[in-house]
């Protein structure tokens, strides 16, 4: 197995690797208020690509049917919601 066949197999790795040695190399571009804004791009856009990337992954049948029920708890709760008027 030759490296460069390593390197692209273990891709993820390596890339975790060389962010690691950014960040201890220029720690400034991570502190709050920097260029990042962690403040922002990990407690919003990071937590989405996160659950989004969870739903991708989601087999089929399992999101067929959440969907299926999704609709019937929205009428039956709009339906009971709708009784004291």
């Amino acid at each position: 197995m030759g490296l460069l066949e390593r390197l692209r197999k273990d891709w993820f790795m390596v890339g975790i690797v060389v962010v690691i040695a950014g960040a201890k190399l220029e720690p400034a571009v991570g502190v709050n208020a920097g260029p990042l804004k962690p403040e922002i791009t990990v407690t919003y856009i990071a937590v989405a690509i996160i659950f989004f990337n969870s739903g991708l992954s989601l087999k089929t049948e399992i999101a067929d049917g959440r969907l299926h029920a999704s609709p019937c708890v929205f009428c039956s709760d709009f339906n009971q919601g709708s009784w004291w008027e």
